[in-house]
């Protein structure tokens, strides 16, 4: 299961339609956390526009160090807004595409339906192992840190704690039991897959930083009609609508 879900961070999305001639393909790195909503926002955008997109999934941290290191990226959808700010300012990303596409909810899921009480099961023994984010790539990590520092769970919890690269990763240690539960990104835990099974608490967003998310086009996309057309479709009502239904809110 970790391998699969570990492949899936290095999924390609294709479409299936014949595109007309005039259309282009764009190269994307997308945060794990925004992958369940972006297959559903990849399909309307490749359908209304005839453009493809060939996308990443991976740690926020990650693809920043990749596109500073030259990754053939034409766009970034990262889980934090300092780093697309600093690709901003060190001249690999175009002045002034940048903008929050979303803002992220951090939940507690177990995929067993008894086991989630609130904030009080962080204070339970009845758990061996719980999952987080490396908070050095990931924001939700980080947010996951801040929240248990906040209970003054931090010092009993982190001797139980089992880290993932990335969202992807952390929920695959949940799924596959090597985790009895986890501090995930909402849209997770409501992809289709999931189909709501198990049992969540949704953090109080008092308990941690907000966890704005922005959108970048890198200077290599700048001149590809793709990826500034994903830009655009990302302000849509269609896209903004399936954002929402996956737990996101708006700026």
């Amino acid at each position: 299961m970790i391998q699969r879900l570990l492949a899936w961070c290095l999924c390609v999305f294709s479409s299936l339609a014949v595109a007309p001639a005039f259309a282009e393909q764009a190269v994307v790195a997308v945060a794990a956390n925004f992958v369940p909503p972006f297959r559903e926002i990849a399909i309307a955008f490749e359908t209304a526009t005839g453009h493809t997109l060939r996308v990443a999934a991976g740690s926020s941290g990650n693809f920043y160090s990749q596109i500073k290191n030259g990754a053939p990226f034409d766009l970034f959808l990262s889980a934090d807004v300092e780093r697309p700010k600093l690709l901003e300012d060190e001249g690999l990303g175009v002045k002034e595409s940048r903008f929050t596409y979303a803002i992220g909810r951090l939940v507690l899921w177990s995929p067993n339906p008894d086991l989630m009480k609130g904030e009080q099961t962080l204070r339970s023994e009845h758990f061996k192992h719980l999952a987080i984010a490396n908070p050095k790539t990931a924001p939700y990590g980080v947010a996951a840190i801040q929240t248990m520092q906040k209970l003054g769970v931090w010092e009993n919890v982190q001797p139980r704690m089992v880290m993932g690269e990335n969202l992807g990763q952390t929920m695959g240690f949940i799924e596959s039991g090597n985790a009895q539960l986890g501090f995930v990104a909402l849209s997770q835990v409501l992809d289709p897959k999931i189909k709501g099974t198990g049992s969540r608490w949704d953090v109080p967003k008092h308990l941690h930083e907000p966890i704005k998310q922005d959108a970048i086009l890198l200077t290599k996309g700048n001149d590809n009609a793709a990826a500034k057309a994903l830009m655009e479709f990302l302000r849509s009502l269609k896209a903004q609508a399936i954002i929402e239904r996956y737990g996101y809110e708006l700026k």
